[in-house]
């Protein structure tokens, strides 16, 4: 609790982390009222695929060729094997991200692989404490079962959950932001993000949100967690850049919340403050927690990238790439399986201009 109360994001006085720059948490006025945001969550049209989604189940047998592969699992969850260790990243491998087993937002394609089948693994990386990035039977199963001894990275605050969850204190990392651990040779770096948190209703920015910086001998790479666009990537970039390659939420946006997750447009714009090298982008097409149609933050984010001449892989989920390859999965599946569009959808059109930032102006 020492360690909260003396970091410099936290404000004593409103007893909360705050952020970066000021954001809006509740529904914002250009989207509407609290009651309309309800409503635009309520309506279901485009926001379930046709069919089934595509998994690949990854084989990951041999170690990649370059040093650095990637492997998304949904969501948030990446697999990251860089110069020889392993890193998971938010990993959720529940059916549900939600409090109850019964009720919220339920998973729209399965799992690519079995947590008890990942492998080895050197480090697990926690942006922040909401459902969909940080899960308790995950976390226990990574625990017992899978890795019992990996070092878990998380940002202040966020530690007491995994304790109450059976790991042990000496396996919990708590960085503030600008922070650094190490783990099996690499360095991880937490880094600022425009977020909130919080697991109910009364605890509201008692934890700190982050993204991440992972450095090996060899390669960089980057993890966006949950954001809004803010100036600080670029300084992120300047300082722990360049990197091989970014993961960047791009999904769950909406003109009711602008501040806390980006649009692909806004992600693609971080990406270049980043320095990021190949975009992977995150936090889309697993969960329905947005009023957009399903598909489209990838559709977005392929012609944003196409028209800023950025590298960006699209894969399935568990279709790993290596980011140095001549080719990367682009291939737009999603087309395949999204539903006919019959109206609008309020609350999730938010555009914004894929241009690059002064600071990455040339």
């Amino acid at each position: 609790m020492a360690r909260i109360l003396n970091s410099p994001n936290y404000d004593p006085e409103a007893g909360a982390f705050r952020n970066p720059v000021p954001a809006g948490i509740g529904p914002q006025p250009g989207g509407g009222s609290r009651g309309e945001m309800f409503r635009a969550l309520l309506r279901r049209d485009g926001r379930k695929p046709a069919g089934p989604i595509p998994v690949q189940r990854p084989d990951l047998s041999a170690p990649p060729a370059d040093g650095l592969r990637l492997t998304w699992l949904g969501h948030a969850t990446v697999l990251a094997e860089i110069d020889g260790r392993r890193v998971l990243f938010d990993p959720v491998f529940g059916e549900r991200c939600s409090p109850f087993s019964f009720a919220g937002p339920r998973r729209l394609h399965r799992v690519p692989l079995p947590l008890g089948e990942l492998g080895p693994l050197d480090a697990v990386v926690i942006s922040h404490d909401h459902y969909d990035h940080l899960d308790m039977s995950t976390v226990r199963e990574l625990r017992k079962a899978v890795a019992p001894d990996v070092l878990f990275a998380v940002p202040l605050g966020v530690g007491a959950h995994l304790e109450r969850w059976g790991v042990p204190q000496d396996r919990i990392a708590e960085l503030d932001w600008n922070e650094t651990t190490e783990a099996a040779g690499l360095t991880l770096t937490a880094t600022p993000a425009r977020h909130f948190c919080g697991r109910g209703i009364r605890n509201k920015q008692r934890t700190l949100w982050a993204s991440w910086s992972v450095r090996g001998p060899e390669h960089r790479v980057f993890h966006s967690g949950d954001t809004g666009y803010f100036p600080g990537f670029a300084e992120i970039g300047a300082e722990h850049g360049p990197f091989d390659a970014a993961m960047v939420q791009i999904g769950a946006y909406s003109e009711y919340w602008p501040d806390i997750h980006m649009t692909p447009e806004e992600g693609l714009r971080a990406h270049l403050d980043l320095r990021g090298g190949v975009l992977l982008p995150i936090h889309w097409g697993t969960f329905n927690l947005a009023p957009h149609r399903w598909e489209e933050p990838a559709e977005r984010t392929a012609a944003a990238a196409a028209a800023a001449d950025v590298r960006a892989a699209i894969p399935r989920p568990g279709e790993p790439f290596e980011p140095s390859a001549q080719t990367l999965p682009t291939t737009p599946w999603w087309q395949e399986i999204a539903a006919p569009e019959r109206t609008p959808q309020p609350g999730g059109g938010r555009k914004a201009a894929a241009k690059p930032s002064p600071a990455t102006e040339q």
